[in-house]
Order: structure tokens, then C-alpha cells, then sequence
């Protein structure tokens, strides 16, 4: 039968070779017609494809060029030559008391407030000497010192894990310390485990590990890399609602998966990406007894950068501890991408220093060589501090760590979060999110049912179930037989200069696509639901048509 469906350039052959590549890389073709439509009618190119974020949180920015002027200052007291050189600040005695003066001084001076909370959150709470504590914001948000400690400052790794801990594990937990290593962002993170991983043996290349999916791009590609070469198991988020629309939870039956013992990690993004879902209770309890019952040598990464748009959100940090290794980003929730703000956690008993202490004596005689010119004694050199070593290559170690005024930028947004204690901020980001997802479902003239474990910051909508679902399986058989999974990404971008990603690249449904919440003005999301119903009708009615002949 013939399909009057409207041509679009991009041939289906077309289709079928671009969808191989990695969905952010699609993401540039889809751009470049997007720009073609826009230019060719009244359109503006709606790009929901990045998860950059179209807010910033401007107090703690405030804080941090505020606390700068006062910084120069003190710079300049200990020397300054014809107004362009200074000093470094090394007097360690008397700078709280100047400090105070300054806010005095300021005090109605954006951010203000927050520095001075914060500076008493330090003193008061974690018995801070005034004057250290002031020394290392100076020092921190000039930047005149290598980092030193190189993993993170000492000051600010306590503020920062309070942060950590507020909004990676519920209220009123009291789980333990965790150590923190300050990196480039999540990205930094991800690429500095998987490497340590293999250096210190945890893991090996061809070794079995399992991906929680749908999941973030990078970590379906990077396990399929040379050096890896994993034989990776897919735990599906495959729950399905009674109204036949996913759930984006694990059936027990997917989780099972974990029990193998041959399983030596679980990788996890949580709330996932793109479908934005939390693991609920349950499923948090269940992974905590597989691991505790059938595979307590499982380790776990848990990234976990969109549990600040879930109220009291808990990662798998606070049931398991041991085993799992948190990833933490600042840049969706502070609208801090070109920041690079992240963090490993991992808690101080853990299993991934007894997994190194078991090693043959070869192989903790091969460890310490590696590390031997750290210290005396490199075979008790904690993880942690081996992913700093190998961030550097070993070698420049001296020189490793994230620099002072990104740490200290990092500082200042925990410590506005666990000053906000009314949660002014969290509850402003979430509403944004939400309202953006209700006009997207909106125009989609698709029902959205309430649920606490969605996050929002992405919404999947998988068309194949929606073709299924409204309009019956011989529809869908002939959406399948007619056309490629991403023709509808092509269809939206050359004829409404609207750009998505497919979700089959992350790992999900095949025919789902994935829109960013985040980065597009609000009213723009009515458009752009409204567009993708525009598109999805269009098939029909093409095959309506072809019944006809």
C-alpha cells in the first residue's frame, strides 16, 4: 500500500544508519534541521534535547564574588605593587575578626546573609576555628595554593557532606561518614572509577556487570570500549501501570538479575535518566537484601544527580552503604553545567578497600609498586585516595584535585541548601519542572497520573505504547513495518524545528523519545506536546488513508 504520509528529507536508510550513533551525537543532524525549518517559517528552534538547566541559583553566586572582594583585600594588606600584584595571604591570626568587620560593613550587600550563616553554620555546628575557617575560603576562592588536601579541602568536605547526606538520605538520617573526593563533575567521576576500578583490580576486562536501565548514555558505551569489554546484563525498568503505561520501576523478577555472584557491578542512575524516576522503598529494600543474601561482593555506583527534584529523596547510599559508591552533580539543580561541581562519596567501612586488602600477594605486590612513591605504606592507601592518585596518573599526584574556587562555589551552594531550611529552594525548582510537565502532557492530550517518584526533570514518552494503547496493535504493527524508531525525532525536526533524543539510545523502548524539562521556556512546552501529538496523528491518518485503497 502506498504511504501519503508527508516526505521529510531524511531517508528511512538515512534514518536506520544515523540511529546507531550515540543519541547526543543524532542530536547534532536533528539541530542542523531544525535550523533549516526555523529559517523557513516563523518557528524559533525548540531544543529540548540537553538537560542544561534555563535557571541558575544566584545567591550563592552572590556570596562567592562578594567574599571575593573582601579575599582581594586581604591580599593586598600583606603587599601590593602599582594596583595590578599582590600578596598571598599567610598570616593565619585575626582574619575572623576583619571578616566580621567586612560583613558589618556589607551587610546589605547580596550575599551577605548567606555568608555569614554560613560562616556560624561552621563555627557552630562543627566547632570550627574562625580564623582556619576563613583562611580556606580566602585561599579557596583565590586559588594561590594547589589543593590541600589534594581530595578536598578539609573545611568544606565537612560542609559538603552534610549536604550530601540531607539529600542523598532521607531526614534524620544519621548513617556514618562518608569520604568525598571534589571532581570535575559527574563526568569526572564516572570516567575516574571505571579507570581505578580496573586499576586496583575490583574489576577486570570481559568481567560480567549489570546496568540498571533506561540509563544515561556514557554508561552503556563506556562498559563496550576496548579496555572494559564487559559482559553487561540489562536490569529493565519494565514495570507497566494499569494503564498500560510504563511505570519506570524494577520488577523483582529484573532485579533477580543482581543474585548472580558473577555480577561484580551494578551500575545506577537514580532517578533514572531519561525516564526520571525514583526507586521506591521497595525497591531500595530489595537491592539491599539481594546484596546482603546472594551477592554481598556486589558493588554499586549509584549516580544520583536528580534526587534533589524528588522530595525526601533516598539513594542506595543510605541502605547499603558499604557497598555503594554515590556520584553527586551540582550542575542540574544549580544551574552550574560550566561550573564542573561533582563528587564521589564512599563511605568509610567499606567493601571496596576489603575487596583490594584480599588480593593475591601478587597483585597487592603489583598495587604497590604503583603507588609506592605516595607514602611508606601504599597497601593502606584507602580507595578514595587511589582514585585521586590515578586521576593524576600516579604520578603528578602532587598536583591532583578539583581547584579552590570550584570547591569553594561547591561549598556555598550546600550550605544554601541546608540553610534554606524551609526549602524555599527546592520547592521553587521542583514547581518549574512540574508545571512544564503538565503542559507537555497537556498538549499531548495525554491524562498524566500523580506519582511521588517522579522526578520530571525528563519526561519518556514512548510512542509505540501510545500507539498501541489509543488507537490498537494493527496501527503499531504498521508504524513498525513502515518506519524507523527515530523517524519521528527527523518528522518533529524538519517540520516543527523541534529537537529530542531518542530513548532507544539510552538503553530504553525503542520507539520512546526523551524530552529535557529543564532548559526550554515554560510556555514552550505546550508547543512542543502539542507538535508531537501533531506528528503522531499524522501517521494515523496516513494509515486510515492506506486502508481505504
Amino acid at each position: 500500500m502506498a504511504i501519503d504520509i508527508s516526505k521529510i528529507k531524511t531517508s528511512r536508510e538515512v534514518e536506520k544508519t544515523l540511529q546507531t550513533l550515540s543519541p547526543f551525537e543524532i542530536k547534532n543532524e536533528l539541530i542542523r534541521l531544525a535550523d533549516e525549518s526555523a529559517l523557513k517559517s516563523t518557528a524559533i528552534t525548540l531544543n529540548a534535547g540537553r538537560g542544561n538547566p534555563n535557571w541558575i541559583a544566584t545567591v550563592p553566586r552572590e556570596a562567592f564574588f562578594l567574599f571575593g572582594q573582601f579575599a582581594l583585600g586581604e591580599c593586598r594588606n600583606v603587599m601590593e605593587e602599582q594596583g595590578i600584584l599582590a600578596g598571598i595571604v599567610q598570616n593565619k591570626t585575626g582574619v575572623a575578626k576583619r571578616f566580621e568587620e567586612f560583613l558589618s560593613n556589607h551587610k546589605d550587600s547580596p550575599g551577605a546573609s548567606l555568608l555569614e550563616k554560613t560562616y556560624h553554620y561552621g563555627v557552630d555546628n562543627h566547632d570550627f576555628d574562625a580564623d582556619a575557617w576563613i583562611r580556606e575560603w580566602i585561599e579557596a576562592v583565590i586559588g594561590f595554593n594547589y589543593p590541600v588536601p589534594d581530595r578536598m579541602l578539609s573545611h568544606i568536605e565537612i560542609i559538603v557532606h552534610d549536604y550530601l547526606i540531607q539529600e542523598m538520605c532521607g531526614i534524620g538520617s544519621n548513617i556514618g561518614k562518608f569520604d568525598i573526593f571534589a571532581v570535575e563533575g559527574g563526568t569526572a567521576a564516572m570516567c575516574y572509577i571505571f579507570d581505578s576500578f580496573m586499576q586496583n583490580y575490583l574489576t577486570q576486562r570481559g568481567d560480567k556487570i549489570a546496568l540498571l536501565t533506561p540509563t544515561f548514555t556514557p554508561y552503556i558505551e563506556i562498559p563496550e570500549l576496548e579496555r572494559y569489554n564487559f559482559d553487561v546484563v540489562h536490569v529493565q525498568a519494565s514495570g507497566v501501570g494499569e494503564n498500560g503505561f510504563h511505570t519506570w520501576q524494577y520488577p523483582d523478577s529484573e532485579l533477580d538479575k543482581l543474585k548472580d555472584p558473577e555480577i561484580k557491578v551494578a551500575f545506577v542512575v537514580n532517578p533514572s535518566n531519561p525516564p526520571s524516576s525514583a526507586m521506591s522503598t521497595k525497591t531500595l529494600n530489595y537491592i539491599a537484601d539481594i546484596v546482603k543474601n546472594h551477592n554481598p561482593e556486589l558493588m554499586i555506583i549509584t549516580d544520583d544527580v536528580y534526587g534533589t527534584f524528588i522530595n525526601n529523596f533516598r539513594s542506595l547510599m543510605s541502605v547499603i552503604p558499604e557497598n555503594t559508591i554515590n556520584v553527586y552533580s551540582f550542575s542540574k539543580y544549580f544551574g552550574c553545567t560550566g561550573w564542573r561541581l561533582g563528587t564521589i562519596a564512599i563511605y568509610e567501612n567499606n567493601i571496596f578497600d576489603k575487596k583490594i586488602a584480599a588480593l593475591s600477594d601478587d597483585r597487592k605486590k603489583e598495587l604497590h609498586d604503583r603507588y609506592a612513591t605516595l607514602t611508606l605504606e601504599p597497601e593502606k592507601i584507602k580507595f578514595i585516595d587511589r582514585l585521586v592518585a590515578d586521576s593524576r596518573q600516579v604520578a603528578l599526584n602532587h598536583t591532583a584535585g578539583l581547584s579552590l574556587p570550584q570547591q569553594f562555589q561547591m561549598m556555598l551552594f550546600s550550605a544554601f541548601c541546608l540553610l534554606d531550611t524551609q526549602d524555599v529552594y527546592k520547592t521553587l525548582t521542583q514547581s518549574i519542572i512540574q508545571k512544564r510537565l503538565k503542559l507537555l502532557w497537556e498538549g499531548l492530550e495525554v491524562p498524566i497520573i500523580e506519582d511521588p517518584m517522579r522526578a520530571g526533570y525528563y519526561s519518556e514518552i514512548d510512542i509505540m505504547v501510545a500507539a498501541e494503547h489509543f488507537y490498537g496493535n494493527e496501527f503499531a504493527d504498521w508504524m513498525k513495518k513502515n518506519f524507523e524508531p527515530v523517524d519521528v525525532l527527523f518528522r518533529l525536526a524538519e517540520k516543527t524545528a523541534i529537537v529530542l533524543l531518542n530513548g532507544g539510545g539510552f538503553a530504553g523502548p525503542e520507539w520512546s523519545i526523551r524530552v529535557s524539562l529543564a532548559n526550554l521556556p515554560t510556555d514552550s512546552y505546550l508547543i512542543l506536546g502539542k507538535n508531537v501529538r501533531k506528528v503522531i496523528m499524522e501517521y494515523l491518518t496516513s494509515w486510515e488513508n492506506s486502508k481505504k485503497q
